[in-house]
């Protein structure tokens, strides 16, 4: 049992314990996450390493009032722990439980739903707008971490802040770095001046007393480059010039630093920027060690660290793209590859090393890497782009603007591609058939394995405009694909998997497996089966086996692991309708909801997308409902 964390059921709790015991209450939060996590997956890392910010923050701040917006959220469990989800933290990321990032459904301290980057400045800069407007004393902090910090929108965020004087404090948790040792005293003491109410008064009347003049003007730029110089850290010299009064940096997890440079800086008006350096994986050594992989480590034992590895039984599509990628690369120096900031999960690591001249990691900044790979293709190379199918929306309009209007060779590889399982709502790739289907020009596959997706990857070469690629996260079929030839696939071609008659099954992507499963079933069963195809591509779609279909079956069921409104069922409705056609139309897939988070496998089985709820469907012929 713990001394503190037992106690506290909200920030209220936390705010009562004298501030000696708040060192004690981080070690305890600590072990908790940690015995949590290690039975649990989740993200630890990160989480680990802001114990003391986030405790700091909760002390200080009079939180739910006080508005506290994190970035990306993988770093939230403290906070999550905090605000009155303790015992719920044991079903983080699991069905029925709590998410894995904050979400404003599941709590009031949760002041903004998060899980992709940069987004954190422009969302606490609304909300102090919307303080300034309506009077309220409520404050905003925004907390992004420093790899956060490269996506565009944080930028854009700042800007708008700064030249609008607004009231927001952004904390920048930078756990790439640990404080430089040269500053010492010097900086602690320049730390303890700049945060001084006193010095802050002082300074705030000597410029107003200047008034907006040249001298003014002069004396500002003389003292911040004297102070930039006395603490060494020019990086303070951006946040300065665009608005922004820079502090720090801090050690983030000396919680008695954290506690005085927020109460002093909760004071202060106007735009200001404090600069944490906290240790990712803070209190585990095996975390601090290798903070990558403790990340999200799986399951592993809370004392040792030793990590619960299983057998994979075949290949994850990542790797295997990236290896036929690399393949692409030997026989063609004008293939290279682009991903924003996803170069481990995307499984171009190895390309990475074997080709450092022709890789690119151009950071969180899924617009620029989509137009910096139509600036490639239009000077004659042939760009790869590896972007988790979630974050692709961000990049929407350079995919369209940038790239498909003129008809640039870009392949886009699509991973994570429908449902991703724990992670939830905002990681789920539900939405990219719906929204590349009607760009013109743009060929879509989706391989329903390994082998599939490498000779989709080899098709490439042939086409001469936009092409996409998805496949879904984790392991593939087990298909023999190093062994498979690197055809192309002819493009509008589907393929028949299973013969059969009455009703056919048309998929996209792996479900295939499950379609055919469930098809032999039921031919085993009844003395007759469905028809199975596998389309294989969403765009150019196969007229042609539509037309023989409709004339030919009487009922016709799509099945995608995506977005039934607008993907694969939405393409065959519109077919069949141009041509009069009288098939009854049936879909399975991901509905018109935000699907929360659970295994791939329940949630699969949630959206009918299974062995078992496609045999379900086949065996009720008198269900004439539309899926969605």
């Amino acid at each position: 049992m713990s001394r503190y964390l037992d106690k506290i059921d909200s920030p209220e709790d936390l705010r009562k314990l004298p501030q000696e015991a708040l060192p004690e209450l981080c070690a305890e939060i600590r072990s908790y996450m940690l015995d949590c996590c290690s039975r649990n997956p989740g993200h630890v890392a990160s989480s680990l390493g802001a114990v003391e910010l986030i405790v700091g923050l909760h002390y200080v701040y009079d939180t739910p009032s006080d508005k506290l917006v994190f970035d990306v959220g993988h770093q939230t469990y403290a906070h999550k722990i905090l605000t009155g989800r303790r015992e719920a933290f044991r079903t983080n990321r699991c069905k029925g439980g709590i998410s894995g990032f904050p979400k404003m459904a599941e709590s009031p301290y949760d002041a903004f739903g998060v899980g992709h980057s940069s987004t954190s400045i422009s969302a606490a800069l609304g909300m102090a707008e919307a303080a300034r407007i309506q009077g309220s004393a409520s404050r905003a902090v925004a907390v992004i971490g420093d790899g956060a910090l490269s996506g565009g929108l944080a930028f854009e965020g700042l800007n708008n802040a700064g030249a609008g004087n607004a009231d927001i404090l952004v904390i920048i948790n930078d756990n790439n770095h640990s404080i430089d040792d040269n500053i010492g005293a010097m900086h602690e003491h320049l730390l303890r001046i700049t945060t001084n109410p006193r010095y802050n008064r002082l300074k705030g009347k000597v410029w107003d007393s200047l008034g907006e003049t040249r001298a003014r003007s002069t004396v500002q730029r003389w003292l911040r480059g004297m102070k930039s110089y006395a603490v060494k850290s020019t990086g303070g010299d951006l946040f300065e010039a665009m608005g922004f009064r820079y502090f720090g940096p801090i050690d983030g997890n000396d919680m008695g630093q954290v506690v005085s440079t927020l109460r002093s800086l909760r004071e202060l008006k106007g735009p200001r920027i404090l600069h944490c350096c906290t240790v990712k994986g803070k209190g585990f050594a095996p975390a601090e060690a290798d903070p990558t992989v403790w990340h999200a480590p799986g399951i592993f034992d809370p004392r040792t660290g030793e990590r619960k590895r299983s057998p994979y039984p075949c290949e994850r599509y990542q790797d295997v793209f990236g290896a036929v990628l690399r393949e692409m690369a030997e026989k063609d120096r004008r293939i290279v590859a682009i991903t924003p900031a996803m170069g481990s999960g995307s499984g171009l690591n190895d390309f990475a090393t074997e080709f450092p001249d022709r890789f690119f990691d151009v950071g969180i900044a899924e617009e620029h890497a989509v137009t910096f790979a139509a600036g490639l293709a239009a000077a004659g190379m042939r760009p790869v782009c590896s972007i988790y199918s979630s974050f692709s929306q961000r990049a929407y309009d350079e995919i369209i603007h940038d790239v498909a209007m003129q008809h640039l060779p870009v392949l886009f590889c699509f991973d994570r591609a429908g449902i991703v399982g724990e992670d939830g709502a905002t990681h789920h790739g539900a939405f990219d058939l719906t929204a590349y289907r009607p760009i013109p020009g743009m060929v879509i596959g989706v391989p329903r394995d390994e082998t599939a997706l490498k000779q989709m990857m080899y098709t490439y070469g042939s086409v001469d405009g936009p092409m996409i690629i998805r496949y879904p996260r984790g392991l593939g079929e087990g298909s023999p694909w190093k062994d498979a030839p690197c055809r192309e696939l002819p493009l509008g071609r589907a393929e028949c998997l299973e013969d059969g008659s009455r009703t056919a099954l048309l998929c996209l992507g792996p479900v295939c497996t499950q379609a055919v499963e469930a098809a032999r079933e039921y031919a085993g069963k009844h003395g007759y089966g469905p028809a199975v195809y596998d389309m294989r591509w969403l765009k150019p779609l196969d007229t042609r086996l539509l037309d023989m279909l409709a004339e030919e079956f009487d009922r016709v069921i799509t099945l995608e692991d995506g977005a039934v409104h607008g993907g694969l069922f939405s393409a065959v409705a519109e077919h069949f309708a141009s041509r009069g056609a009288s098939a009854r139309l049936e879909a399975a897939g991901i509905p018109d909801e935000f699907i929360s988070q659970g295994t791939r496998t329940q949630l699969l089985a949630d959206c009918g997308l299974d062995r078992d709820s496609i045999l379900l469907r086949l065996e009720n012929d008198n269900n004439n409902d539309i899926n969605g």
